[in-house]
């Protein structure tokens, strides 16, 4: 492909609002452009590093056994009330109505559609196991669409289901595309690494991220230093240190003057923040939720809403707090706080969720619930009632992990937290949606019942955005291989019928072993070539002179390494077969 002939608009200087360096790179080299919001175009040189992504998944997915399918991307609401998520969505759902009032949703993932396929199509044990996926734009309406590719409204994404008479074959699916998930990002040039995950609004038993290790990546990772442990931080566990003794202090009252948060509380009563126990109220729905964790720990947003079934949970505001407790914010603390809410508001709905954090504290310090004052000298097991059976408190996990933290499946080890991005997903659904969507078989024993269902997605856009995340420098981006657009960029400095033969020759030899080259044929200054060389990131750049050639021989660089030589002419076809089998 000649540049003079191509669209390939590089730019000098990234958009103002291109935050992650994937961001930059892509817009700066002229493969992605910006329409509106978190929608963008591809242009030819991206939509070819995009082809490769398929390409690599299709691949894996049918040496598996998976097979393609197309389904619509306006999705009938009366599918997504029959799996009851609808409404439960929230406002990501993109719903449209047609000129009949009529109501659709254009699909952010398509469990509902499978679904209503294979409950049409399959009935009988002997036509499964079934696996089926598709890659399709999907649309979900962020509310902060930013980072490029990495959160975009509108993406492509690979998104396939199996269907299974048993749990043992769900599992065996589950392995298989674990595996396969491995072999696609090996096969992209990735450093994935895959981590436990919490299910979402997708639902279902247990399930799997595929981060790809990044500094600027998006998530945050919970791995163990010693062992395979690894989770997002949303599902991250730890291991709870067991307290063999308590203080024997008596309580007391300090007063704390104008002081609301840990750090002065802490500070003035000087002892750690991981020696308080900090009191927060949400509201879920029409009814309170009080957290009360240890002072260094910060309550993960995913783990609450699992432990309380709402359909909202928020922060409740300082007036609302007030109005429940008659206690100001910063003052608030378990000791006590049931019958104080019982005592101002008989009818309030509450509960309070202890975290397991506050197990670890010794002798604690927290709000005395009155103004300007804070306990000290609280001991958990002797001044808490932490009943399993009592209506208004349960023991639970919503904290987050903290560096440091001792690993939840060694003996030795400890957490340590590191970013990462996440590119797939796979989960076990079990009964989620087939039970709802009445997708049914009969077994061997001839009874009826809901067939077992996984998912599995992949964010095309995003993996593509990722490999520029782990492989850039300060010129560029560098492209492995098996996502480049074209494998070799031939740089001509001059222009003359020996040049153009040569080129051609190059091209033949590639063409042989189904490898593509870019030749940057424009009559502009060598210095704009080679920026724009790096810039795009092929893997390797050959650069083709009149005084080379006068030689015997042309220059070439590995984009990757930076490595540069020469080959002569008369071998120049084994020269570029070496180094192109050392790129693979």
């Amino acid at each position: 492909m000649k540049i003079s002939k191509g669209l390939f608009p590089t730019l000098r200087d990234a958009p103002s609002d291109a935050e992650v360096i994937s961001h930059k790179l892509l817009v700066r080299a002229g493969m992605i452009r910006k329409v509106t919001s978190g929608i963008y175009e591809f242009l030819p040189l991206g939509y070819k590093a995009l082809r490769k992504v398929e390409e690599i998944i299709r691949d894996e997915l049918t040496k598996a056994g998976c097979q393609e399918v197309n389904l619509p991307h306006m999705v009938p609401s009366e599918l997504w009330q029959q799996s009851g998520r609808w409404e439960k969505y929230g406002k990501e759902l993109l719903r449209i109505k047609d000129r009949g009032d009529r109501e659709y949703c254009f699909g952010p993932t398509h469990e509902e559609v499978i679904c209503d396929l294979v409950s049409h199509t399959v009935s009988s044990y002997k036509a499964l196991p079934l696996n089926l996926f598709q890659i399709q734009t999907k649309f979900r309406d962020e509310i902060r669409p930013r980072f490029g590719l990495m959160r975009g409204r509108e993406f492509l994404m690979k998104d396939g289901y199996s269907f299974h008479g048993t749990e043992e074959d769900l599992d065996r699916e589950y392995d298989l595309m674990f595996q396969t998930y491995h072999n696609i990002f090996k096969r992209c040039g990735l450093e994935a690494r895959a981590v436990d995950a919490d299910t979402g609004s997708i639902g279902g038993s247990s399930s799997h991220e595929f981060m790809v290790l990044a500094e600027t990546g998006e998530d945050q990772i919970a791995v163990c230093e010693s062992c395979e442990y690894a989770a997002n931080t949303e599902k991250a566990t730890y291991r709870h240190k067991i307290l063999e003794k308590h203080t024997a202090e008596s309580m007391a009252d300090i007063e704390t003057p104008g002081m609301k948060d840990i750090e002065s509380v802490s500070k003035f009563l000087k002892i750690k923040p991981q020696q308080m126990i900090k009191t927060l109220i949400y509201k879920a729905d029409d009814s309170f939720v009080i957290v009360c964790l240890s002072g260094n720990r910060s309550v993960s947003d995913i783990k609450l809403g699992n432990a309380v079934p709402a359909n909202e949970i928020r922060m409740a505001t300082d007036e609302e707090v007030f109005d429940l407790t008659g206690v100001p914010v910063g003052y608030l603390g378990p000791v006590g706080l049931t019958e104080i809410i019982q005592s101002k508001n008989p009818k309030a709905k509450f509960k309070i969720l202890y975290d397991q954090s506050i197990l670890e504290i010794e002798d604690a310090a927290t709000g005395a619930n009155k103004k300007d004052y804070h306990k000290v000298h609280v001991s958990v097991s002797r001044d808490l009632s932490l009943r399993e059976d009592h209506e208004h408190q349960a023991l639970v996990n919503v904290a987050e992990v903290v560096a440091g933290d001792a690993c939840p499946k060694c003996d030795s080890g400890s957490i340590k937290l590191i970013r990462g991005i996440e590119v797939g997903h796979i989960f076990k659904l079990g009964t989620r949606y087939s039970k709802p969507m009445k997708v049914n078989f009969l077994n061997k024993d001839g009874k009826d019942g809901p067939m077992i269902m996984g998912t599995y997605g992949i964010g095309v856009g995003r993996t593509l955005a990722s490999s520029i995340e782990q492989n850039h420098d300060d010129k560029g981006i560098i492209w492995p291989l098996g996502l480049a657009p074209y494998a070799v960029h031939v740089i001509t400095l001059d222009q003359n019928e020996q040049i153009d033969k040569l080129v051609q020759d190059i091209e033949n030899h590639c063409s042989s072993q189904n490898l593509e080259i870019l030749w940057d044929d424009r009559d502009d200054r060598a210095g704009v070539k080679f920026n724009d060389a790096d810039l795009m990131g092929m893997p390797l750049q050959v650069v083709i002179g009149k005084r080379g050639l006068d030689k015997g021989e042309i220059e070439y660089k590995v984009r990757a390494t930076g490595e540069k030589g020469n080959l002569r002419l008369e071998t120049l076809v084994e020269g570029l077969s070496e180094i192109i089998s050392q790129l693979k």
